[in-house]
């Protein structure tokens, strides 16, 4: 039975008070059907994960488990120290209280007091001096101001209290959905923790055989021009990406990646569904949907020191929030003599989102997070060579290797600390 290549390594840990993992992608790719005859390409020519690959890929989940492990302790701990009638909300609620009693006491003493004035007036005989009856409202009048005040104090007293009492019930709820968050983390990456195992445990049963002959590439690069660094929601934007074989030798086959991913401005709702990352080229110049879950058509081949470009655009729904979103791409190639390879990094442009109607003006081109090895010697790659037509996913192409996806995991924060992940996926994969 053989290993599912695993495409992405599941690293990240989100930095917040407290500390909270945002997001664990599955480190596993679907099963796409193939043809018998495909099944005997791909035999020909797969090469699996190495043991070590493997191995870091285990490590890294495991880092990513412990870490949603401390970050929900640190998330319960802090509920728990909210809860508490010790807590600096809770003493303030608590003094608020006593103070909107006592001045509730103090206006009905108040009150008492009016009554009483008044009644010793009503009482006043007919034989009262004039300055008995002058004495007689001085005493009422003194007696209705100091009710006003005592009104007044107590109306003070109880907002004082209302919102005392607010804060700290905002406090509690914020403490328990930090705390509900970290504990689905904690789920998602104990998930891959135990899907690296398993895979890490199966190759070792089966020898470890394949994934010797793919190697790091950094001369396989992959440049994105012409996104911008702001996006209006309801506008589509068209840019290119550009596929550089930086090397000395021929690359049978050169499967370019691409994947966006967004959130509104937390950090903590995806958006994803609101955001549409598109491809063509010159043997295909329908648009089609970048889908995260295969590779673009192959280039094939891309000759030493030339470079293909590839057009992509971008649509965001009107109906999205202003964000942050990014765009990753990479790039593998596969060799006829079953040699592979890729760039070991997802490199990650990041641009903002902004509102429907926004005027956001001229804004510059969405940056790299990393530096890439240029390309800027290269020539453009002549006609003669084309582009593979038809979705791998299609054709269950064997050329749709996930070489050296171990080492291509990337996490790249986007305001407010969070981490997004990205795995890369491939079609034709058989268990």
């Amino acid at each position: 039975m053989k290993i599912r290549p695993i495409l992405a390594t599941a690293v990240a840990a989100a930095v917040t008070a407290p500390v909270l993992l945002l997001s664990v992608t599955p480190a596993f790719a679907d099963d796409k059907p193939a043809t018998q005859a495909q099944d005997k390409t791909q035999d020909k020519k797969q090469s699996k994960p190495s043991i070590a690959e493997l191995e870091k890929a285990a490590a890294a989940a495991k880092a990513t488990y412990d870490a949603a492990v401390e970050a929900e302790s640190a998330a319960k701990a802090a509920l728990e120290a909210v809860l508490s009638d010790t807590s600096p909300l809770a003493v303030a609620a608590k003094a608020a209280e006593a103070a909107a009693v006592e001045a509730a006491a103090a206006k009905a003493d108040a009150d008492q007091a009016v009554v009483d004035a008044q009644a010793a007036v009503d009482a006043l005989p007919e034989t009262a001096t004039e300055e008995e009856r002058t004495a007689a409202a001085t005493r009422l009048t003194g007696a209705q101001a100091e009710a006003e005040t005592a009104r007044e104090a107590k109306a003070t007293a109880d907002k004082n209290a209302a919102e005392a009492a607010e804060a700290r019930e905002d406090e509690r709820v914020a403490g328990a959905r930090k705390l509900d968050q970290a504990q689905k983390a904690t789920k998602a990456a104990l998930a891959d923790k135990n899907a690296a195992d398993e895979a890490l445990a199966e190759a070792k049963k089966e020898g470890g055989e394949g994934g010797g002959d793919c190697v790091p590439e950094t001369a396989l690069t992959t440049v994105v021009t012409g996104l911008p660094s702001v996006v209006v929601a309801g506008t589509q934007v068209e840019f290119k990406l550009r596929v550089t074989n930086g090397t000395e030798k021929t690359m049978d086959e050169v499967l370019p990646f691409a994947y966006v991913h967004a959130t509104d401005k937390s950090g903590l709702k995806s958006i994803d569904d609101l955001v549409h990352l598109q491809w063509s080229s010159a043997s295909s110049k329908k648009w089609k949907t970048v889908d995260n879950k295969h590779y673009m058509d192959a280039i094939s081949p891309l000759k030493a020191r030339t470079h293909t470009d590839i057009k992509m655009r971008l649509k965001v729904d009107a109906s999205a929030p202003a964000g942050n979103g990014v765009t990753f791409v990479a790039g593998d190639y596969f060799n006829d003599n079953g040699t592979c390879g890729g760039n070991p990094d997802l490199e990650g442009y990041e641009f903002l989102i902004a509102a429907a109607g926004s005027k956001p003006g001229k804004v510059g081109d969405a940056k790299p997070g990393a530096t890439k090895p240029k390309s800027s010697d290269v020539k453009a790659q002549s006609s003669g060579s084309r582009p593979v037509s038809g979705s791998l996913a299609a054709t269950g192409s064997p050329s749709a290797l996930p070489q050296l996806a171990l080492a291509s995991g990337a996490a790249v924060a986007i305001g407010g600390g969070a981490v997004f992940l990205v795995r890369r996926r491939r079609a034709g994969t058989h268990a």
